[in-house]
């Protein structure tokens, strides 16, 4: 009786487990659809003020991180935190919040000021919002002075619209553009180098239990570029339309990031190259690579375009 009792007990734990990571998984998959269509919310036929699409897409990529799901999970309670089991997106997080400060970074210091002009004060705390300390727990939060520069977007996005402008316009020379390229191949360099890495930084090697963190922070980073390159198609849509070329490259780019955003296997397998097992770290790298690629034609391109 005690025997078929434990055998009952453990099976109920076996089951609450799998239908714990179960849960995990598909809510995981739902988080990972940001549902902001920039046509929507922006037709095409309307206009817009250069930097409008930008900011505001920008935003809402923290938005959805700060308010949906289980909010911001990297820096949760040691009990309840990303360390006890759902580490996936906390590592997804941290990797959207880099990107996140790249793309702040350079929409401050070259997308909007040129040469000696001052940069825009909302954009100036916006980004040092969003460099606050990922995994600090208070004093202050991330969860706040995240929402701070979300807040800050939104008002450089209103400061586009008073009259007189209060913020200053995304410019359009490529010189700019290609220091945003730059440094996104750089982060997906970073990614490529993760994804195939075989030692960590001590010498030890990777083992299949720390194969999910490089997968997933390594996608945080096609997730923010997928949208916000979807953003600069629009703001520079009557410049690509002159160069069919770039705007190619633009759509390859869009495709392969938007299927490494959303690639979300139930086991992050490390098989071996002609193992019987996945090694889905090298499936999302084929996304990363062909995204790094095309957007160093980009780059070769914009350089000598006259944009």
């Amino acid at each position: 009786m005690n025997r078929n009792r434990l055998l009952i007990g453990a099976a109920a734990l076996l089951l609450i487990w799998l239908g714990g990571n179960l849960a995990l998984h598909f809510g995981q998959k739902h988080h990972d659809i940001l549902n902001y269509d920039i046509d929507q919310v922006f037709p095409p036929d309307k206009p817009t003020v250069p930097g409008e699409i930008y900011a505001s897409t920008l935003a809402a990529i923290m938005d959805h991180e700060l308010h949906t799901g289980f909010g911001w999970r990297p820096n949760d309670f040691f009990l309840w935190g990303p360390k006890v089991m759902a580490d996936n997106n906390s590592d997804r997080q941290l990797g959207i919040i880099q990107a996140v400060r790249e793309t702040t970074r350079v929409f401050k210091d070259n997308l909007t000021k040129v040469s000696s002009n001052q940069y825009d004060p909302n954009l100036v705390i916006a980004d040092t919002d969003f460099r606050n300390d990922a995994l600090k727990w208070i004093l202050p939060s991330p969860e706040g002075k995240y929402d701070d520069g979300v807040e800050h977007l939104r008002m450089y996005v209103a400061g586009l619209h008073a009259t007189p402008p209060s913020s200053r316009e995304l410019n359009t020379r490529a010189v700019e553009l290609v220091r945003l390229i730059q440094a996104w191949t750089d982060l997906l360099g970073d990614a490529h180098a993760n994804l195939y890495r075989s030692t960590q930084d001590d010498g030890s090697p990777v083992h299949s239990w720390d194969c999910d963190h490089y997968f997933y922070h390594s996608q945080g980073y096609a997730h923010v570029m997928y949208h916000m390159m979807q953003a600069l198609e629009r703001e520079y849509a009557g410049q690509l339309k002159d160069d069919p070329v770039l705007k190619t490259l633009f759509d390859d780019s869009i495709e392969a990031l938007g299927q490494a955003a959303v690639m979300k296997p139930l086991i992050v397998l490390n098989g071996s190259p002609d193992g019987l097992f996945a090694n889905h770290r090298r499936n999302l790298d084929a996304y990363i690579t062909e995204a790094r690629q095309k957007m160093y034609s980009i780059r070769e391109e914009l350089e000598r375009s006259p944009l």
